[in-house]
């Protein structure tokens, strides 16, 4: 699939979906309780529905309504999967699921995903979860999926390096349901407000830990989660790219949805706006961005990695330079965002420098051409908001991972008044 975009005016209010990051915590934790979950107005995507499939394949029972889900768990005892695991596109899943696994009391879990997802790292988890008593091999003998998993988890002590905060997310979304205690020492954590997240999640469901500035975890084993009704709330990362079209070329943008009082970790998109020099309101409505004079800053993106691909675009349309740095795990996400946004925003006449830790990027003036997406969600939606600022006519290439996170993307961008379409 392709997407074909020209230069438009956007202006207008648009409903950003439901955060994948709740949905996918949301449908794990659901799963593993006791009882059944209510999850109202879920993100209903790609990424999404893998977890989904993942956890019916560990015997949860989920019923998946227009704007409710409801699902009966297993009270902590996830049931050996008769087929294989396939996650598709989700990392989320993966790693989460990884140390759902490994709580089961007999059997084996196979899991596995797209070309993508076998080429990204999860070796430090499966260690992990191994200290911990599972029994988690990569079959490939290369960190990647696919794994092989038996449980089961006892608790124990480890130490491990997120390098994604998807590793410390699964610990400790599965560790209280291990036999015994945890202890769990965290050298390099990166992402920090998706851990932010979890740990709301188990706030909320009443589970007993400890930590030290997020370093170091001492667990409870012999925990249990119970059955909760939550409504999801708007997606930051998604969000991120109407926001930022807000503050380009004539535009006025109003994203409906994310509360500015949520964890969610891109909510410092808003931040960063303001500081590049965007009119932005937040009100009880709706975060309104309007298009301002840009002026080029440099952004630590360590903790909004997702942002990169946006941010890079938005550097392009500001004075002097801005400097996207410490990020250096966008090169593991579905792509190495930081070559893929180099060499695409080149091809639109861009001029920016690849970092090993992020981009360099100059005041440029773009110009429509081939583009490929290179099937990473983020990178497509990037390349849409830049094609309908700048002159010319953007073709988007490998656009199908849309429906990863945001299925009714382009729907919304016409909405606005966005000139895009679709070729087969």
């Amino acid at each position: 699939m392709n997407l074909v975009c020209e230069r438009s005016v956007l202006r207008g209010a648009v409903d950003i979906p439901g955060s994948k990051s709740h949905t996918i915590r949301a449908v794990a934790i659901a799963s593993l309780a006791e009882g059944e979950s209510v999850i109202r107005q879920p993100l209903d995507s790609q990424d999404a529905r893998s977890a989904v499939a993942a956890f019916r394949a560990l015997g949860a029972e989920i019923e998946t309504q227009p704007d409710v889900w409801r699902v009966a768990g297993v009270g902590g005892v996830p049931k050996t999967p008769s087929d294989v695991i396939d996650v598709a596109n989700s990392g989320t899943t993966l790693n989460i699921a990884l140390g759902s696994c490994s709580l089961l009391r007999s059997g084996i879990a196979i899991l596995t995903g797209d070309e993508q997802i076998r080429r990204r790292p999860s070796g430090s988890l499966a260690t992990a979860l191994n200290d911990l008593g599972a029994s988690v091999r990569s079959t490939r003998a290369n960190g990647c999926a696919p794994f092989a998993v038996e449980g089961m988890l006892r608790g124990g002590a480890t130490s491990i390096e997120a390098v994604s905060s998807q590793f410390l997310t699964s610990l400790l979304i599965n560790a209280p349901l291990a036999a015994g205690d945890s202890h769990i020492r965290v050298p390099l954590l990166n992402e920090q407000p998706y851990v932010e997240i979890t740990l709301d999640w188990l706030k909320r469901e009443g589970i007993n830990l400890e930590h030290e500035h997020l370093r170091e975890f001492r667990i409870s084993g012999g925990q249990s989660y119970r059955a909760f009704n939550r409504r999801i709330p708007g997606d930051f990362s998604s969000a991120t790219f109407f926001l930022a079209a807000g503050a380009l070329g004539e535009n006025d943008v109003t994203c409906l949805g994310p509360d500015m009082n949520d964890t969610q970790g891109d909510k410092a998109v808003v931040g960063y706006l303001r500081r590049m020099g965007a009119n932005v309101s937040v009100t009880a409505d709706g975060i309104r961005v309007l298009a301002a004079q840009l002026h080029g800053c440099e952004l630590d993106l360590n903790a909004t990695p997702d942002a990169l691909p946006m941010m890079a675009v938005v550097g392009c349309f500001a004075t002097g330079v801005t400097r996207l740095v410490n990020v250096p795990q966008a090169r593991i996400k579905e792509t190495d965002r930081i070559a893929v946004m180099h060499r695409e925003l080149e091809r639109l006449g861009a001029r920016v420098e690849e970092l090993a830790d992020g981009l360099v990027v100059e005041q440029s003036e773009l110009h429509g051409a081939d583009v490929d997406g290179h099937g990473d969600h983020r990178v497509v939606m990037a390349l849409a908001i830049a094609g309908s600022v700048i002159p010319g006519r953007t073709v988007i290439h490998n656009a199908e991972a849309l429906s990863v996170t945001f299925p009714t993307f382009a729907e919304s961008l016409r909405q606005l008044g966005g000139r895009i379409s679709v070729e087969s």
